[in-house]
């Protein structure tokens, strides 16, 4: 592998062909595929042509003039980066000639650029310095006297990065990832002439502009106009570790750049094969919560939550935890007892949990945050296609003719995959969105979906049915296809069903509010627009029909033949870094590792072989049951590593009410999140900075993620876990994480051939990873299903029982915003609250005039299950009738007004449907005020224990 710190820049991008084209490059042969830029060649060949603003992740551009070449037969200098190579050529990289040219071309440069290249933030990474180098520059003749940019205004608004006009050359590279590699057209270039200078919209400040701060100019900035001010305040990193992102599910790699433990910046790698040189605010710039003050580096006990904590040492900690959850089932019985999985662990990790309750605890009562969001997905893929996870890579989506988006906001939640789906789209794929929100894909620059279904929310079953009934009765189907690769029973029942009158678009219009001919539309262009691709979130997933509607989609994807090929498929966009891993790692009380139900005596006897105990026949408890039987008096002990969920789950008052009830709860966290403060054993977490292990990202990929600094509180997770599960008299044996996988690959057909080597080797793997597919998987269902013949399952709607009433009659959904990620434990520690600092209530102007409500009032909002006070936003984004926040943020209590109405399949909670009404307020509801008063209380319980630390060690 090469040194991460130096990753080679080729000045154009990789051309793909059959086609190969053999030259003369200063007279050695190089062979290339057609299309390739001389300049490309040259460097494959070893020759590295001078350039400034040509880079490899930008299409040529052919403005500095650096990169000029000399070829045969040829009159004058052509630009190296946009000449293509030809067969036969014979060029010439260096001459007198070219050396004079390029000489004055930087003499020109330097002549408006400031000479302070010692104290610049660049110095040892700045292009422009490096070409000054090559090309032997050593005088300016033109002297420093006449116009210049040298005291341009500094634009310091953004907290991550500066820009200083004074250093650019113009040279477009910003503006052009900008619009090439993001899709926000944020930049320009402002003026002409000499005035020409890059602009953030028009002459605003960057954070008054679009830019979303993804760091795409910063990293193709070739000198110091565009720099992390980490940098700046650091200074240039000394080495650096390829890892894997902790926020969404894409998964992007990143070089961590360090001086020592110390982390400078974080690079995205252009070797990622999720994000391929890509990234967005959080991945890029939002990593500080790691060494924030916040962060909980003592391990803390106590009897009762209202007692103050008590910093001890780790084995005082671990002793306790054990002889509690000993107690509990010494009192209350074995099943008394059990553990939660994180989404934002290693893989590693959630399977050392899941092995410590089915092994040390001696049940199946285990289960994670993943199935609170994507377990439809699980369920419904499963039964329709045979695999639980979604069929393609990222990449595929360049090869879609029609992109179907349900339920999901990829330019928020999943902003690096959102960038490359908006690049197909500016080729001229076509769009279709579902959402009952008008979220940015709908209308953005050089974007604008073709149908925007904009339905009630709690109608995606009766949506999915319209659309199938018009490719069922309009013959849009693919018969063969069907015919070949799906059950002909199972595909006549659904046909029959589906083409009842019942579920056309005219029937199913009362139910979903989208008129039957935009319907009928969608339907005729998924079906016969070429290659087409769906992609939905958790607006399909969270839902009482959820596993229908993911069954539905399937169901849509096999009738049209969209499955099995490049640029097709059924993809679920994960939320949280490892919602895939901790699925497949066996985090739920009915599955082991790789989906086998506990009750498969053949799978429990691998387990058993490998673990040397006798696991459970029979499935565990699921969080809500855990919360039922706390109320009840029968589930005593809790072990939740990594997971928040008074924050995360629905109905808060339940839910604290549950734990309250609880003799131990032991949460292993990086923070004292709010579940920490009803908690009786905090043990510090790590974060993915402290660690080894691997994510599995949304596309089934399998990163590497690597230490790059010592675990702050002298432990990483999966080291914790180990040493509790002793303390509970059984041995885990690892001495590194890769044991850990290698146990994985042991025991679960899609990880056979999986291990560090490999990945290490290869970048990534997506399983299935076993002897059938060594490389992996990229795409699935090529020849056949995993199941060997697809199967249509009926899915008959069903109207969820949350109505709205005279009472309740507007209908509450939420989201996730771009800056904050998920319980915003990570990122509310970060400088990202410059952009989004409380959870907001979008509500729509008619709604809005009829309460009274006007931009920016306080607002109660009222369900059935509680009580939150918000701050509105009057916006036409939403639909009359419905009103949406975000949940980013404790204090708002989103969670406090939803209702435990959940999937019928699953128990996913129904988080997008929930009846309220809204109405303007002038103080914080009850909740919030018990909340604030809890929260101050457990706080001080903290600080308390800080304080007596501080004052034993002195």
């Amino acid at each position: 592998m090469m040194d991460p710190m130096f990753e080679k820049d080729y000045g154009t991008p990789r051309r793909e062909s059959t086609q190969e084209v053999t030259l003369e490059i200063d007279g050695e042969l190089v062979t290339v595929p057609a299309g390739t830029s001389i300049m490309r060649a040259a460097s494959e060949g070893g020759v590295n042509v001078p350039k400034l603003c040509a880079t490899d992740s930008l299409e040529p551009f052919g403005s500095c003039r650096l990169c000029l070449v000399e070829i045969e037969g040829r009159r004058g200098y052509p630009a190296s980066c946009t000449t293509p190579v030809e067969p036969g050529m014979k060029v010439r990289t260096q001459s007198p000639k070219l050396q004079e040219l390029r000489k004055g071309v930087m003499e020109l440069y330097i002549s408006d650029h400031p000479l302070d290249c010692l104290t610049c933030a660049a110095n040892g990474d700045c292009e422009l310095q490096d070409m000054a180098g090559v090309t032997g520059l050593r005088e300016v003749r033109y002297g420093f006297d006449g116009d210049n940019h040298f005291d341009s205004q500094k634009d310091e608004s953004n907290p991550y990065f500066t820009y200083d006009a004074s250093k650019c050359i113009v040279c477009n590279r910003c503006v052009r990832a900008c619009e090439e590699t993001q899709g926000t057209f944020a930049l320009t270039i402002s003026g002409r002439g000499f005035e020409a200078r890059v602009s953030a919209g028009q002459d605003q400040s960057f954070m008054d502009s679009e830019c979303v701060s993804c760091g795409a100019c910063v990293a193709a900035c070739p000198t110091a106009t565009l720099q992390e001010k980490s940098v700046i305040h650091l200074g240039q990193a000394e080495h650096a570790k390829i890892t894997t992102c902790a926020y969404c599910g894409v998964g992007c790699s990143f070089k961590a750049e360090m001086k020592g433990n110390e982390v400078v910046r974080m690079v995205p790698h252009k070797d990622g094969q999720a994000n391929e040189g890509h990234a967005c605010v959080k991945g890029r710039f939002a990593w500080g919560y790691a060494t924030h003050k916040d962060r909980i580096l003592t391990p803390k006990i106590r009897k009762k939550i209202t007692d103050p904590w008590q910093d001890v040492s780790w084995d005082e900690a671990l002793d306790y935890a054990a002889s509690e959850f000993k107690r509990i089932q010494a009192k209350y019985g074995r099943d008394s007892i059990g553990g939660l999985v994180s989404s934002r662990c290693t893989n590693e990790e959630d399977y050392l949990v899941q092995k410590l309750v089915r092994a040390a605890f001696g049940n199946n009562n285990v289960d994670t945050c993943a199935r609170v969001c994507h377990s439809p997905t699980g369920y419904g893929l499963k039964a329709t296609l045979g695999e639980s996870a979604g069929t393609q890579t990222f990449k595929s989506v360049e090869h879609s003719d029609v992109i179907l988006v349900m339920g999901a906001n990829p330019t928020d939640g999943h902003p690096v995959f959102g960038s490359r789906m908006k690049r197909r789209l500016r080729e001229g794929a076509k769009l279709i969105v579902i959402d009952p929100r008008r979220i940015d894909l709908v209308n953005s620059p050089h974007i604008k979906a073709d149908y925007h279904l904009q339905l009630r929310p709690g109608s995606n079953v009766a949506m999915i049915n319209a659309l199938a009934h018009v490719i069922v009765t309009e013959g849009l189907m693919a018969d063969a296809f069907i015919a070949e690769r799906c059950e002909d029973r199972a595909f006549q029942q659904w046909r029959d069903f589906t083409a009842r009158a019942e579920n056309s678009p005219e029937a199913t219009e009362v139910h979903t509010g989208v008129p039957a001919h935009l319907v009928r539309g969608a339907a005729r262009l998924y079906a016969k627009g070429g290659n087409a691709a769906i992609y939905y979130g958790l607006g399909v997933t969270e839902h009482a029909q959820g596993s229908t509607t993911v069954i539905g989609i399937a169901n849509l994807a096999m009738a049209t033949g969209n499955i099995g090929r490049e640029g097709v498929g059924v993809n679920p966009l994960r939320g949280q870094n490892n919602v895939q891993g901790s699925c497949d790692m066996g985090a739920f009380p009915h599955e082991l590792p790789g989906y086998r139900h506990v009750s498969d005596s053949s799978a429990r006897a691998l387990f058993e072989a490998e673990w040397g105990v006798e696991i459970q026949s029979e499935p565990g408890l699921r969080i809500p049951n855990m919360f039922d039987a706390a109320i009840a008096g029968t589930f005593m002990g809790l072990y939740c590593q990594g997971e928040d969920i008074v924050q995360s789950d629905p109905n808060t008052q339940h839910v604290t009410h549950a734990l309250e009830q609880m003799e131990c709860i032991v949460v292993q966290d990086i923070f004292l999140n709010e579940t920490a403060k009803y908690a009786h054993v905090l043990l510090p977490g790590s974060s993915f900075l402290e660690k080894d292990g691997t994510f599995t990202n949304a596309e089934r990929r399998i990163s590497r993620v690597r230490q790059v600094m010592p675990p702050r509180a002298g432990y990483a997770d999966w080291e914790v876990t180990i040493q509790l599960a002793k303390r509970l008299g059984y041995e885990m044996n690892y001495s590194h994480p890769s044991e850990i996988m290698d146990e994985i690959a042991r025991l679960t057909p899609t990880f056979t051939g999986v291990s560090y080597e490999k990945l290490d080797r290869m970048g990534s793997v997506q399983w299935p990873c076993n002897e059938a597919a060594p490389d992996g998987t990229p795409v699935m269902h090529i020849d056949e299903f995993v199941r060997g013949k697809g199967k249509f399952l009926i899915t008959q709607y069903v109207p969820t029982d949350e109505k709205v009433t005279r009472r309740f009659p507007l209908i509450l959904t939420t989201g996730r915003i771009l800056s904050q990620y998920n319980v915003g434990a990570q990122t509310r520690r970060t400088d990202n609250v410059h952009w989004h600092d409380e959870d907001r209530l979008e509500i729509h102007p008619h709604d809005a005039e009829e309460r009274g409500v006007k931009d920016g009032d306080w607002v109660g909002i009222q369900s059935r299950a509680g009580e939150t006070v918000l701050r509105a936003v009057v916006s036409d984004r939403m639909q009359p009738g419905v009103v949406y926040t975000t949940f980013h943020f404790p204090e708002s209590g989103a969670n406090v007004i939803t209702t435990d109405n959940s999937d019928w399949a699953t128990n996913c909670p129904e988080y997008k449907v929930t009846a309220v009404q809204v109405t303007p307020v002038a103080q914080p509801s009850e909740w919030q005020r018990q909340y604030s008063d809890f929260n101050r209380q457990q706080e001080a319980f903290l600080e308390h224990a800080r304080g007596a630390t501080e004052a034993n060690a002195s």
